[in-house]
């Protein structure tokens, strides 16, 4: 492919991942179509109600403190104003009682090595566009720096909110700031949760933990008349603080910030909602009637790459699977091969992490795969590699440095990919928890939509055999699924792919 061709735009006006490109159709539309569209969808259903089983209350009181002076969105995991059932719920409760509404986020920087330029970047853009809605619409947005559990109540008691709306992450950190808050908050101010980011709410879909995709997929494929709803517009809110919000220096902001500078911003992925609306629309037009045949190459460019705006909740999976599902009425076969990856499949990994507290743990798994792993843990492994060499992609498997560099360099890897990727650690680590271990690291450190459910299951799929079967006996892997070069030369273009990233030898 050409230089040329290698730098074209998509409509989100960043580069694309460099893949081979399908020809655009003769008669393009404009560019941000599906922008209007979805604005006037929204004003068409003006009227669409919240569905409470949507929400919960994580306290005893469900009504909002009398003679306050606003109500509060949390803003958590879903970083964006429109279609957001969190915010939506916010402000239709602030509106009943002619309140003001305010929105926050809690800006807090893990010590870690996980705490890196090319994710905090993405979220500090994301919530400038944000912020930036939020005054369009008469709403007051705040950048609180600290744990939840320290600034949060404090800022809701200084400014007199009667009640906090926020919404849902299975995590174990989100879990714990949620405790914290729900601890130190006034016993007379509820405290609500919203599940914005499934479509069918996680403790609807199921009250346990699913066993696989199979046992979820009739669970939620029967709810989606109920849930796969359109949005009401958030409107400009009625009622205005009479304090309002202390202006941010984003730039400064992301400055001061101490995190990792080496792991820097991929240039095919612009931050915020307006950005990920624009890459849902070009896989409409573009890529989504190539997803159902070519969605395992990693050499054509078929996938969504939505993944990033959808892991920071700056895009509704719900509003893309309706645009989906209304665009792509020529490539049925491909909707439903999205839908299934899009819903069930990703709502099967909040489901995973909620219910399984050893979500990243090899004890985490099912105990036939514990055994069979611990059977095989002393096996002999032809090859050894530390995670600094794994890390800097020095195997001696060059499709795997591929991936290795590919993910380091533009903060993805193909999906297809990252089964092999991780499948090989296994086999060339010393332990299933080293495995496991330094997978989570390099997932989290270096993919752009890292440190997510979909992560964590993805590692745990391949080296743990969650939501998978037994299969036949082999070294090192036991009973877990086992994966090789030669059955990705029988799928793709393998060289093709080892040109393009195998980190050239000095």
């Amino acid at each position: 492919m050409s230089e040329k061709k290698r730098k074209a735009k998509t409509a989100a006006g960043v580069k694309e991942p460099s893949a081979k490109q399908p020809r655009l159709e003769k008669a393009e539309k404009a560019a941000g179509w599906l922008q209007s569209l979805v604005k006037q969808q929204r004003e068409d259903k003006k009227d669409m109600k919240f569905n409470e089983k949507r929400q919960r209350f994580l306290t005893d009181t469900e009504k909002i403190k009398q003679g306050s002076e606003g109500v509060l969105y949390w803003m958590q995991r879903d970083h964006r104003v429109q279609d957001n059932w969190a915010l939506i719920r916010a402000q239709q409760l602030a509106a009943k009682e002619e309140l003001p509404l305010h929105a926050c986020f809690c800006l807090v920087v893990s010590k870690s090595e996980l705490s890196t330029l090319r994710h905090y970047a993405f979220l500090l853009k994301g919530l400038q566009e944000v912020a930036k809605d939020c005054k369009q619409l008469n709403i007051q947005f705040h950048l609180l720096l600290g744990a939840p559990g320290e600034v949060l109540p404090r800022f809701v008691l200084d400014r007199a909110l009667g009640a906090v709306v926020t919404d849902f992450s299975p995590l174990r950190e989100p879990q714990q700031w949620l405790n914290d808050v729900k601890k130190k908050l006034s016993k007379d101010i509820p405290l609500i949760q919203v599940d914005a980011h499934n479509i069918v709410p996680c403790w609807v879909a199921s009250p346990k933990l699913e066993y696989s995709a199979r046992t979820i997929r009739g669970k939620i494929t029967n709810l989606l008349p109920e849930f796969l709803t359109d949005f009401p517009p958030l409107e400009k809110h009625q009622h205005t603080a009479t304090r309002t919000a202390k202006p941010v220096d984003w730039e400064q902001t992301l400055a001061s910030l101490d995190v990792d500078r080496t792991v820097g911003e991929p240039q095919w992925a612009k931050p915020g909602s307006e950005a990920g609306m624009a890459m849902l629309e070009s896989f409409i037009d573009v890529r989504l009637k190539l997803f159902a045949t070519q969605r395992n190459d990693p050499n054509m460019a078929a996938l969504s790459q939505l993944s990033p705006w959808i892991r920071f909740g700056q895009l509704s999976a719900q509003r893309v699977a309706l645009q989906v599902r209304r665009c792509g009425k020529n490539a049925s076969e491909s909707v439903a091969a999205f839908i299934e990856e899009l819903v069930v499949r990703r709502e099967l990994t909040d489901n995973f992490c909620f219910y399984n507290e050893k979500y990243d743990k090899v004890e985490g798994a099912y105990e036939w795969a514990q055994k069979t792993l611990k059977d095989h843990a002393k096996d002999k492994r032809e090859y050894i590699y530390t995670r600094e060499q794994l890390e800097k992609a020095q195997t001696h498997d060059k499709l795997w440095n591929g991936a290795q560099h590919q993910m380091v360099a533009e903060g993805k890897m193909h999906g297809f990919l990252r089964m092999y990727w991780a499948k090989k650690i296994l086999e060339w680590t010393r332990s299933p928890e080293e495995a496991l271990s330094i997978a989570l690291y390099l997932n989290d450190r270096y993919e752009l939509d890292g440190q997510d459910p979909n992560g964590f299951v993805g590692c745990m799929w391949s080296i743990c055999g969650i939501h998978d079967q037994g299969w036949a006996e082999r070294p090192v892997f036991g009973k877990i699924r086992y994966m090789n070069y030669k059955g990705c030369l029988r799928k793709f273009n393998v060289a093709q792919f080892e040109r393009k990233y195998c980190p050239k030898k000095a």
